[in-house]
């Protein structure tokens, strides 16, 4: 299974790591770093993984990156006042990245072949911030 972020996705940077987060978890090929039984893991860290990169007017390329992957602990528990219950959520998330850039094969003339996406240099349990990561609340 491959993940695909289009150009549109490429101007909400925080829809970027989302997919990054979703297509890391979905990887059955994933390249393991280490023999840590992934299953059991609790915690936060950088993993190998390969997507398609691709956008309209171009052909794919298949990327391999690192990526953000892992369960961070969450909690939630009653109590008297209003809202009535307090939370500890956390999230897998990027803590530092760099972008790499790469030109994706056949283009159409009038479109830019440049793809850019963020390679993860460390990863913790954090807060989900709107400003990096697609956060998910209910109501």
């Amino acid at each position: 299974m491959f993940c695909c972020i289009s150009s549109l996705t490429l101007r909400r940077p925080g829809l970027v790591l989302c997919w990054f987060l979703l297509c890391v978890s979905l990887q059955p090929h994933s390249h393991r770093a280490s023999a840590v039984n992934l299953r059991r893991f609790i915690g936060c860290a950088v993993r190998e993984f390969t997507f398609q990169a691709k956008k309209p007017g171009c052909g794919g390329l298949h990327i391999t990156t690192d990526a953000c992957w892992g369960r961070c602990e969450t909690w939630e528990k009653p109590v008297l006042d209003p809202p009535f219950i307090e939370s500890h959520q956390r999230v897998c998330t990027y803590n530092e990245t760099r972008l790499v850039s790469v030109k994706l094969p056949n283009c159409q003339p009038t479109v830019d072949p440049t793809y850019t996406y963020p390679v993860a240099l460390r990863c913790d349990c954090g807060v989900c911030l709107t400003s990096t990561t697609e956060c998910i609340t209910s109501v």
